[in-house]
């Protein structure tokens, strides 16, 4: 299956439509179990979400690939061993001998004066046999034009939604997928945005009403639920190799399996937006 199952919920309270905070350990149990039973093999998750790496060690019996992110060094003061220690302690959370990934949270640390020796030493890592993949995750397929050694990287994260369609107006995705690298899909829902019914959502979105109103209307006259159009969307470029899903209970995730069965109908090239105060969620804190 190609989903894989987002873990920051595990951790931190996230998501605009998160009502329920950070699920209880009997909860996360039954999330682990459903997602195996269902094929879900990878999970993703990252030193900065809290403290979602100790739970995922605690209750994921070893049954998944794991990929996690590097949180980012202090400017000046990377190093061989700091990388190396950052590892190890991820890996004694995780109860794992090795990841599937490891990921760099932040790409632009590549472009640094501490770049060179960075790739070398997440490429010994994968030699040693500690790191099956190495990538970056990204904000922005923009990002990925100024980085010389990208297809020196297995894996390469980025948002993709509906309304987020940069990594294929880029090229980006046939690039990638072209060249051999596994291309990870991640804010499938906007952070829940567009999961929500046009009458609940928030008023800071109302100055992009034009493309949300496009987007209710389509879904209407689809006859879908917006988690099976989101997700299927998504999954119907054979391009994306994985495409990562925040969940907040086990309940939350059967809906997902179940909306992920089923085609993608044909969404018109005008309801997306390359506006980042939307399409970004981190801006949103802004405004």
């Amino acid at each position: 299956m190609k989903l894989s199952l987002g873990t920051v919920q595990l951790g931190l309270p996230y998501g605009i439509n998160n009502t329920s905070g950070v699920p209880l350990d009997d909860e996360i149990k039954r999330i682990f179990t459903l997602a195996n039973e269902a094929g879900i093999n990878v999970i993703d998750t990252a030193i900065a979400y809290g403290d979602a790496e100790k739970k995922i060690g605690l209750h994921s019996g070893g049954n998944f690939n794991i990929i996690t992110k590097l949180p980012e060094f202090p400017e000046g003061e990377y190093s061989s061993s700091w990388l190396e220690d950052t590892l190890d302690a991820s890996l004694e959370r995780l109860k794992s001998s090795k990841l599937y990934g490891l990921l760099l949270h932040r790409p632009s640390q590549l472009l640094g004066k501490d770049g060179k020796c960075l790739i070398k030493d997440l490429q010994k890592l994968k030699d040693d046999g500690k790191v099956d993949n190495i990538g970056i995750s990204i904000y922005e397929p923009s990002e990925l034009e100024v980085i010389d050694n990208i297809y020196e990287l297995d894996i390469v994260q980025a948002p993709f939604s509906i309304l987020d369609r940069r990594l294929v107006e880029s090229g980006w995705l046939s690039k990638l997928s072209e060249a051999g690298v596994e291309v990870h899909a991640r804010s499938v829902f906007l952070q829940g945005l567009l999961l929500v019914e046009a009458s609940k959502r928030l008023q800071k979105f109302d100055p992009w009403n034009a493309v949300l109103s496009k987007y209710d209307q389509w879904l209407e006259n689809s006859g879908l639920t917006a988690l099976q159009a989101c997700i299927r969307f998504v999954l119907s470029f054979s391009e994306i190799s994985n495409v990562v899903v925040g969940i907040d209970n086990a309940k939350h995730l059967e809906e997902i399996i179940a909306a992920s069965k089923g085609e993608s109908p044909f969404i018109p090239d005008d309801i997306s937006s390359n506006d980042i105060k939307l399409i970004n969620p981190l801006s949103w804190l802004d405004f």
